[in-house]
């Protein structure tokens, strides 16, 4: 299966692309002055977590985070005005582990405003 193009959602391309980067903190810099983000975070069966707040709940996750273990990559993604959503798959050293979806509402200078990402096991769509 090849890559599916991405350029239908290109901030959330660009953010996950920065996410598995060595810098992940750069995503910092895309935030809006109002953002307010929700990740839900599951491992399977009944565990899971809900990082969420604004920014600097986002700066929290980012450390807690396992750098360059998880990687995301694209299944489709699409974008209507200025919200983008996007279907993924999280890969631990390229074994598909998760699906992800994410949806992003963008403000008038590109920034995002809103995040909500959901990861679940439980599903892979390439499987």
């Amino acid at each position: 299966m090849s890559a599916p193009s991405t350029s239908a959602a290109p901030f959330l391309t660009t953010w996950f692309a920065i996410l598995d980067s060595d810098d992940a903190d750069r995503i910092l810099d895309l935030i809006s002055d109002d953002f307010t983000f929700s990740i839900l975070f599951s491992t399977g069966g009944d565990a899971g977590t809900d990082f969420h707040g604004g920014r600097a709940e986002m700066e929290g996750y980012l450390a807690q985070r396992e750098v360059g273990v998880r990687t995301h990559h694209p299944l489709c993604a699409s974008t209507v005005g200025r919200d983008e959503l996007y279907l993924g798959e999280v890969r631990r050293s390229g074994v598909p582990e998760a699906s992800f979806v994410a949806s992003a509402r963008l403000d008038g200078e590109g920034r995002v405003r809103r995040l909500l990402i959901g990861r679940s096991p439980a599903v892979l769509f390439t499987t």
